[in-house]
C-alpha cells in the first residue's frame, strides 16, 4: 500500500518541480536572457585573440543572471498592469502561482551571483551588468507608464549585452564597445515599436505608452523606418577604418547590406500597410537581422 501511495503521490511532485521550473523560466524570461547572452558572447569573440572558457562561461551565467534579475523585478513591479493583458496575465505573479517575497527571492539571488560572477572577468564588466540592472528596473519599467521616451531609456541597458563582450575580453571602454552599443541601441527603435504596434490594445488596457505618437500610425512608422535606416549605416561603420581594431572586410559589408535591406523592407512595408500582419513580420525579421549581423561580425574576424 505504501508503495503504492509512493507511487501514486511521485507523478504528482515531478509535476510540481517541474511547474516551478516553468515558472521560474517565465520570471526570468530565460528565450529572451539567452538571446542577451549571444549578443555578449558575440562581443566578446570579437575583441579576443585567444578565447578563455573561463571568460565564457562567465558571460553566460553572470549575464543570465543579470538579465533574469532584471525581468524578475520587471514582472514583480507590473504583476497588477500584467494581470490585465492577455499577453502576460498568465505569468508567474499575475496568476497567482507566484507570490512576491519568492519573486523578489529570485531577482535579488540573481542580481548578487550575477555582479559576483561578472566581477571575476573584470569590474568593469560587473559594473555596466550592475548598470544595466538599475537602468531597467528603476528608471525604464516606472516611466513605461508614463512618456513613450521609456523605450529610449529602455535601449540604453538593452544595448549594453553586445559591448559587455569586448569589455569583457579587453577590461577596457573605447571606439570599439562603443559602436557595438550603437548598433543595438538604434535597433531596438524598430523591434520593440514594433511589438508596441502589435500589442498596442493589450499595453493601452495596462496604461503602458510604448509607441512614440501613442498610435501606430503613419508617424511611428516613419519613425521605425528612420531607426532601421540608422541601424543599417552604424553597421558597417567598422569599414571606415575609424573604429580602433574593430574592423569589417568588404565581403562581410555586402552581406551587412543584403541582411539590412531585408530589414529595411519589412519596415517600409509596415509604412505602407500599418497592420499588425506587417508588424509581426517587421519583428521576425528584426530578430533575424541582429542575429544574423553577430554572427556575420564574428565570421568575420574568424575565418
Amino acid at each position: 500500500m505504501m508503495m503504492k501511495t509512493h507511487s501514486d503521490s511521485l507523478p504528482l511532485i515531478t509535476l510540481n518541480i517541474g511547474a516551478l521550473i516553468s515558472d521560474f523560466l517565465q520570471l526570468t524570461k530565460f528565450r529572451l536572457a539567452v538571446s542577451v547572452v549571444f549578443s555578449s558572447v558575440a562581443g566578446y569573440l570579437l575583441a579576443a585573440d585567444q578565447i578563455q572558457i573561463q571568460v565564457l562561461l562567465g558571460l553566460f551565467f553572470g549575464g543570465f543572471a543579470m538579465v533574469g534579475a532584471s525581468n524578475a523585478f520587471n514582472q514583480w513591479i507590473e504583476k497588477d498592469r500584467d494581470a490585465l493583458m492577455i499577453r502576460t496575465k498568465n505569468r508567474p505573479l499575475p496568476a497567482g502561482r507566484m507570490n512576491n517575497l519568492t519573486a523578489v527571492t529570485i531577482a535579488s539571488v540573481l542580481t548578487i551571483l550575477g555582479i559576483i560572477i561578472l566581477q571575476y572577468i573584470n569590474y568593469k564588466t560587473a559594473l555596466f551588468g550592475a548598470l544595466s540592472i538599475f537602468i531597467y528596473t528603476c528608471i525604464y519599467t516606472p516611466l513605461k507608464t508614463l512618456t513613450p521616451l521609456a523605450v529610449f531609456v529602455g535601449a540604453f541597458p538593452g544595448a549594453i549585452p553586445f559591448m559587455l563582450g569586448w569589455v569583457a575580453a579587453t577590461g577596457s571602454f573605447g571606439i570599439e564597445p562603443g559602436i557595438l552599443f550603437m548598433v543595438q541601441f538604434f535597433w531596438q527603435f524598430p523591434h520593440f515599436w514594433a511589438i508596441g504596434w502589435m500589442m498596442d490594445e493589450d499595453y493601452k488596457k495596462a496604461g503602458f505608452k510604448m509607441l512614440p505618437t501613442g498610435n501606430p500610425d503613419r508617424a511611428t512608422a516613419f519613425q521605425i523606418v528612420f531607426y532601421t535606416l540608422w541601424t543599417i549605416i552604424i553597421s558597417i561603420l567598422p569599414y571606415t577604418r575609424y573604429s580602433g581594431e574593430l574592423s569589417l572586410s568588404l565581403s562581410a559589408v555586402v552581406a551587412l547590406i543584403i541582411i539590412g535591406g531585408y530589414f529595411l523592407f519589412f519596415a517600409l512595408k509596415l509604412m505602407q500597410r500599418k497592420t499588425k500582419e506587417a508588424a509581426r513580420k517587421l519583428m521576425y525579421a528584426s530578430i533575424a537581422y541582429i542575429s544574423l549581423l553577430q554572427i556575420i561580425y564574428v565570421l568575420d574576424k574568424w575565418i
